[in-house]
């Protein structure tokens, strides 16, 4: 919670000159997609919240930064694939995710104009993120109070729409593809606890996990010259 009050704090800082900044929350929930639990894309299976802010630098595209925190659970027996449920693993863990990158909007999405605006848009950039390492040792999930930290690619889409002069409700799917395969405790390759750990022999790629919700965002700044937004 103090990272993440921080780097609201943060944020707010940045946002007392230039031209148009947004700051605001995002919740919703978290889940993940890996050789444990089930294959959905979108199953949130715990909670997530965090705060973000972006730089609206034209119509079409905005530089945005984030802090999101979330848990997931994954249970083989709520999976559709037999061999899966047989098996009957079932693990927890938890993220805590950084992400700096690119918001494009489908359409001109101007917040100085009056009236309502709505646009579709993606987002990219880089991530990093900690979770907890953990392992299975006879089918039994050991916690071994470790965090480890790594690298994702986000992929997001999502809409957004103007409520008013000031407030912008937006609703996110963003799925992350991470550079590890031990998200789900299923592979902790090349760490001292491989030799007692179960692995998975399920290695199709590494892990991915997903957050979805809503972000409602608070725009102030002065405007922009007309030039800035053509």
């Amino acid at each position: 919670m103090r990272l993440l009050l921080s780097a609201l704090f943060l944020l707010l800082g940045i946002a007392v000159s230039g031209q148009t900044y947004e700051v605001g929350l995002f919740a919703g929930g978290t889940n993940n997609i890996g050789d444990v639990g089930r294959m959905n894309y979108i199953a949130p299976s715990g909670p997530a919240f965090g705060v973000l802010g972006k730089w609206n630098r034209s119509k079409r595209y905005a530089w945005r930064a984030h802090a999101l925190y979330g848990k997931f659970t994954a249970d083989d027996t709520r999976s559709s694939i037999r061999s899966r449920q047989q098996r009957g693993l079932e693990m927890e863990n938890r993220v805590m995710e950084f992400s700096a990158g690119l918001e494009f909007n489908f359409v001109e999405y101007n917040l100085h104009k009056l009236g309502p605006a709505f646009t579709p848009y993606l987002y990219t950039g880089l991530t990093y993120f900690r979770y907890d390492f953990n392992y299975f040792d006879a089918g039994q999930l050991i916690e071994t109070n470790q965090r480890e930290g790594d690298f994702a690619i986000p992929m997001t889409v999502g809409a957004k729409y103007r409520l008013n002069q000031f407030l912008i409700l937006g609703a996110e799917i963003g799925a992350r593809y991470t550079l590890t395969d031990n998200l789900d405790a299923s592979n902790p390759e090349g760490t001292n606890f491989e030799q007692q750990a179960d692995i998975v022999e399920n290695f199709n790629s590494n892990d991915w996990y997903v957050f979805s919700g809503l972000t409602l965002t608070f725009t102030f700044g002065r405007k922009p010259c007309m030039d800035c937004f053509e």
